[in-house]
């Protein structure tokens, strides 16, 4: 019974399958983070935490009922010659979902940032953070499912790497909401990001796949070209207070 402790071929499994549900859940966790950004200081911890945890639960349900889960590809019903499946409906009504969330931000962001005292207008009820974490928690989940099913057969190895991969995210999810709030241009990122993948996923549940490869390299790379931006813009504030002290020690003198 313990054989697969000895298979490599399960292990390699495991391991791909870690990181691969990590990189998916990369989306979920900006999702998580800029949601929870939006409560008092004191509640964020716990909206990232009970988020993730909604994460965590909804994929193991959905782990349990792979029969379910695979019924939900089959074709419901057709729309103009195109089969509309249970699956695809949760995409399309999530990707929909995600957009205008996205775009929203998008807008209340630039709102705060041309405002005079640059706080928030209204006030999140905790509550609320929390059922639209759930909701896209949902349609993450079942992407992250049908992605495990594909690489593993064994359901204790699918569960081992759900569980492992979402303690991964909680881990990595404050350092990533602390660094997100911090920097406007990166939050503005995320959003692009978000907005992106609400149309990958409108664009599956019209059963046209685009690799998220590209999208995830793409956004890789704009973080990695603000973060030489953002070095660059604080070794030039350095270097105008450090003019400005020695034009006020000189004129003292």
């Amino acid at each position: 019974m313990l054989d697969w402790v000895t298979d490599p071929q399960i292990w390699i499994g495991f391991f791909t399958l870690v990181a691969l549900e990590i990189v998916l859940g990369i989306d979920n966790i900006i999702f998580i983070s800029i949601l929870a950004g939006k409560l008092p200081p004191e509640q964020r911890e716990r909206a990232r935490v009970l988020g993730l945890a909604a994460a965590l639960i909804s994929r193991l349900l959905l782990l349990l009922g792979l029969s379910w889960v695979v019924q939900l590809t089959e074709p419901l019903f057709a729309v103009l010659g195109h089969e509309i499946s249970g699956r695809d409906l949760i995409l399309l009504v999530g990707g929909l979902f995600l957009l205008a969330k996205s775009v929203t931000e998008i807008s209340h962001t630039m709102d705060v940032a041309h405002s005079e005292d640059g706080k928030q207008a209204a006030a999140v009820s905790f509550t609320s953070v929390i059922v639209q974490i759930m909701l896209l928690d949902i349609v993450f989940s079942l992407d992250s499912v049908i992605t495990a099913v594909g690489m593993v057969e064994e359901i204790g190895v699918m569960i081992a790497a759900v569980v492992v991969s979402v303690l991964v995210m909680l881990f990595a999810s404050g350092p990533i909401s602390r660094f997100v709030d911090q920097h406007p241009s990166i939050k503005m990122l995320a959003l692009a990001f978000l907005v992106l993948i609400g149309v990958v996923l409108v664009a599956e549940g019209l059963d046209q796949h685009i690799p998220k490869g590209y999208i995830y390299f793409a956004m890789a790379f704009s973080v990695v070209v603000e973060l030489l931006n953002i070095r660059m813009r604080s070794r030039q504030r350095k270097k105008v207070a450090t003019s400005a002290e020695g034009d006020t020690a000189s004129k003292m003198q």
